[in-house]
């Protein structure tokens, strides 16, 4: 591994901090990730991706923005990567998935605020996040009270922080309220990086997102056999490193993966028996390195086949529709494919319902896990719902945080769920 360290004291970081949190990170993927068995040779190149967190891929983004590439950080999956990349940019997103600089998070945020939010203040003003950093924009959007209260409070930190305002309701009003949202992105975009927007580059962006997203279908389908040709773990990190890696590069390893795949389950190769049981997870995302939740059910015995969050079918199941001959044609398409997003920010919600019972015949679950951080209303509330609209098929709400405090309860009440299963 090269040595970063130089790059890393430019940038800002608390390098005493930073590299004990590497160290813990290293070890935990050992544990959690490299101690499987039977991956598939495909995810090498992932467990690179993983070693190299904070190194070759933020080389590549500083070495770019050497070269006057302006890079846009997100928060979530309503922001149109398309228009950033049509004007030569780069996204990256920013959440985070571990508890960390909680003491200095907590003098900005309530203690009883989700783990995603503490997570990305914590990060950020413990030196710690070489993403935070390099970015030139960072956009928030109010899809909860929570999220957008702390970017009132993270612009005051960083000075770079522009809020899209998404609608609660999906009426006629509320598409217009988003389409001149996305107008606005895109202008506050074009004025960042200083590059107008052309119909070509439009056409490269939307290209670009819709081809990562048919990789990360591909993925999803190959997860419906079974035995599974790959498990929940390694298909989660996939999904987490979609939102930072190259989307050229990405899409081709992902693809890569996905052909070594395809052969696994015509010679019925699994990572797990052939019927095991096949647990669906619903409900928040879960970003780096917050693997838990799949470590614990896969850990027991049973594979994970999908996700229903953001971190998963969310992000990729609609393509944006590539059919437009105009900037403004291609606005308009964008806002109509983001609106289609089931975030349980909206009410009323019936899509995301509907989403997931198709989701758990299609990949053929078993049972199903809907979990919720701690503190994120929006997805504790839908759960009553989500449990009513499944029907018979097994069902188990989880609420958690990302501290390891309640790993063995969990563990315990996931053991239970799973005999259900058998």
């Amino acid at each position: 591994m090269s040595d970063y360290t130089e790059m890393w004291r430019k940038l800002g970081l608390n390098l005493e901090n930073h590299a004990g949190l590497l160290g813990v990170l290293t070890e935990g993927y050992k544990n959690i990730y490299l101690s499987q068995k039977g991956r598939p040779k495909g995810m090498e190149y992932f467990d690179f991706v993983i070693s190299e967190v904070h190194g070759l891929r933020i080389k590549e983004i500083y070495d770019a923005k050497q070269t006057g590439r302006k890079v846009v950080g997100t928060f979530c999956v309503y922001v149109p990567e398309e228009i950033v990349l049509a004007t030569d940019g780069i996204c990256i997103g920013l959440c985070a998935g571990a508890e960390v600089g909680t003491d200095e998070a907590e003098k900005f945020i309530p203690r009883n605020t989700c783990a995603l939010i503490k997570a990305f203040m914590g990060f950020k003003l413990a030196g710690l996040c070489p993403y935070v950093q390099l970015t030139d924009l960072i956009v928030g959007e109010t899809t909860c009270d929570g999220k957008k209260k702390a970017y009132e409070i993270f612009n005051n930190i960083t000075g770079k922080v522009y809020v899209m305002e998404l609608p609660n309701m999906k009426n006629e009003e509320s598409k217009k309220l988003w389409h001149s949202e996305v107008v606005r992105f895109k202008d506050a975009t074009e004025a960042i990086t200083g590059k107008t927007i052309t119909l070509a580059n439009m056409k490269k962006g939307a290209t670009l997102v819709n081809e990562r997203r048919r990789a990360l279908q591909r993925l999803s389908k190959l997860r419906a056999a079974d035995p599974s040709p790959i498990s929940g773990l390694d298909a989660l990190l996939v999904n987490q490193v979609s939102f930072y890696d190259d989307p050229v590069r990405f899409t081709r390893m992902t693809n890569r993966l996905c052909d070594e795949l395809e052969e696994r389950v015509k010679q019925g190769t699994g990572v797990a028996p052939k019927g095991a049981p096949r647990v669906l997870i619903s409900g928040s995302p879960m970003a780096i390195p917050n693997w838990k939740l799949h470590s614990i059910i896969e850990g027991s015995g049973a594979v994970v086949v999908g996700e229903e969050s953001c971190v998963g079918e969310r992000n990729f199941r609609d393509l944006l529709d590539e059919n437009f001959s105009s900037v403004d044609e291609a606005l308009e398409k964008i806002a109509s494919r983001y609106l289609e997003i089931d975030c349980a920010c909206f009410t009323p919600n019936d899509e995301r319902l509907e989403n997931i019972k198709a989701m758990t015949e299609k990949l053929h679950a078993d049972g199903l896990i809907h979990y919720a951080l701690q503190f994120c209303t929006p997805y504790m509330m839908e759960a009553y719902k989500v449990e009513k609209a499944i029907g018979t098929i097994p069902f188990m709400r989880l609420e958690t945080d990302y501290s390891m405090g309640d790993f063995g309860q969990l563990k315990t009440r996931v053991e239970a769920f799973l005999e259900m299963l058998q």
